[in-house]
């Protein structure tokens, strides 16, 4: 794999509201600042260090209703669903054609929907963890 090349990187993708709102710390007084928080934070940790695959990934964050506006930096890339966030995941994951996907959420029916395109899933701590 080229690591340079983002498209043959495994690629990671987070449902934003879902890990958000794992963690009771007020996000939903400011559901965009509280996503920029995360995005800032793949962006420094590049993804979880004991994931099923190696590091580096291409890191997709999906974000939706009041987190919607939210910039892409260097390392993540920012994808503002236009109705379910849900479903725009378990896009991303049927379009990796076979390329490694993890998916990060605690979702019960979006980790079977991904699971059944092929993607393997990992909960919010994967990535809130402190880095290793």
């Amino acid at each position: 794999m080229n690591a340079d090349d983002p498209l043959l990187r495994p690629l990671l993708v987070v449902d934003g509201a879902n890990v958000v709102g794992s963690v009771p710390d007020g996000w939903w007084r400011d559901r965009r600042g509280a996503a920029e928080r995360l995005r800032d934070r793949l962006a420094a940790t590049g993804g979880p260090a004991d994931g099923p695959y190696p590091r580096p990934y291409e890191i997709v964050l999906v974000v939706e209703g009041g987190a919607r506006g939210v910039a892409s930096v260097p390392g993540v890339r920012v994808e503002e669903a236009p109705g379910s966030g849900d479903d725009l995941i378990a896009e991303l994951a049927r379009n990796a054609n076979g390329r490694p996907c993890l998916v990060v959420t605690a979702d019960r029916e979006l980790r079977r929907r991904v699971t059944q395109e092929g993607a393997r899933c990992a909960g919010p701590r994967s990535i809130l963890q402190p880095p290793a």
